[in-house]
């Protein structure tokens, strides 16, 4: 069975993300990627989880503490595009997850935007050690999701291919703008 983009980019953190890692969720949202990865690295690792909405702040926190998972996590209530203010330059990140978009069932009118995400894969990837990986969620099906879309999907078309390989996982055939993820690893 072919798996959902959702479903692929949580097996691929699985696959690559291990106990000690120092990794970044770069959009909260409800918590779940911030959970599995707090569970990834273990308690001798860190996770460094970006979000703009107090609310998805403290969700995440709710999970995180039920699941004991807290300690190795610092949650931030900023833009991803500030992450360099909270990692610094040598942390050698070994994963960066995005997803694009708003927070589901709350207020669609705070979503992401292009501007500040660009910045954050930029500032990510030089942060990122050789081998890691940046995965990008890419909902697009709101106001300004296709400006969103095709700005990211520029940018990570133009990265240069020695340095990066950069894989599109996509079904083709399905309606209402379906949500498509970027694998971007550093070689």
């Amino acid at each position: 069975m072919l798996k959902r983009p959702l479903s692929f980019v949580q097996e691929i953190l699985k696959q690559h993300v291990v106990e000690n890692d120092i990794v970044i969720d770069a959009t909260v949202g409800n918590g779940n990627d911030t959970v599995l990865l707090a569970s990834l690295v273990g308690s001798t690792g860190k996770v460094y989880g970006f979000d703009v909405q107090e609310e998805a702040i403290e969700t995440s926190k709710k999970k995180l503490l039920l699941t004991g998972l807290l300690p190795q996590t610092e949650l931030i209530l900023d833009g991803h595009e500030n992450l360099d203010q909270y990692v610094s330059e040598d942390s050698r990140i070994s994963a960066i997850t995005f997803n694009l978009g708003y927070l589901p069932k709350s207020d669609k009118s705070i979503i992401t935007m292009a501007e500040t995400t660009l910045q954050a894969i930029e500032k990510g990837l030089a942060r990122l050690r050789k081998g890691g990986l940046v995965t990008i969620m890419v909902y697009y099906g709101h106001d300004g999701g296709l400006e969103e879309k095709s700005q990211v999907t520029d940018f990570v078309v133009n990265l240069p291919q020695e340095n990066y390989q950069v894989l599109k996982y996509e079904f083709v055939n399905q309606k209402n703008n379906p949500p498509f993820l970027f694998v971007i690893e550093k070689k």
